[in-house]
């Protein structure tokens, strides 16, 4: 009696002609799933919608600003690897000071001791090193 476990070499051949065994996506079989809000809370909204859409930070910067946005992040970096003691003066007046602990397009967080600042860049004034004096 021939081995009945074997799995023959033509079940390609079974397939019907010009069919393709579908593949999976790149993440694997799972797909997202968001759940459904209730009918009357898709409507309602607990805040009041902006007129001019982005913020300012947030709108697409022109061509020849493209260059300082790049100054920015190497001086953030550099400034961060070196834990370079800086001062951040804000728009009301108040200074904090720290090492830079990280960064993105909206904030930088600030380690003073075990102390951590979370600053909006919109609300910075000016920024230096501690060891700098000001003008």
């Amino acid at each position: 009696m021939a081995n009945s476990s074997a799995v023959s070499s033509s079940d390609e051949d079974d397939a019907p002609e010009g069919a393709q065994i579908p593949s999976l996506p790149p993440s694997g079989p799972r797909k997202l799933v968001r759940p459904r809000l209730p009918a009357g809370a898709q409507n309602r909204r607990t805040y009041a919608r902006r007129e001019d859409g982005l913020l300012t930070h947030q709108q697409p910067a022109p061509s020849g600003q493209s260059a300082h946005l790049h100054a920015e992040t190497f001086y953030l970096q550099k400034q961060m690897h070196s834990q370079t003691q800086m001062i951040f003066v804000l728009e009301g007046g108040d200074r904090v000071e720290g090492a830079i602990e990280w960064y993105d397009t909206d904030v930088i967080k600030v380690r003073q001791g075990n102390a951590r600042t979370l600053i909006y860049k919109s609300s910075i004034k000016y920024l230096y090193k501690a060891a700098e004096p000001t003008a």
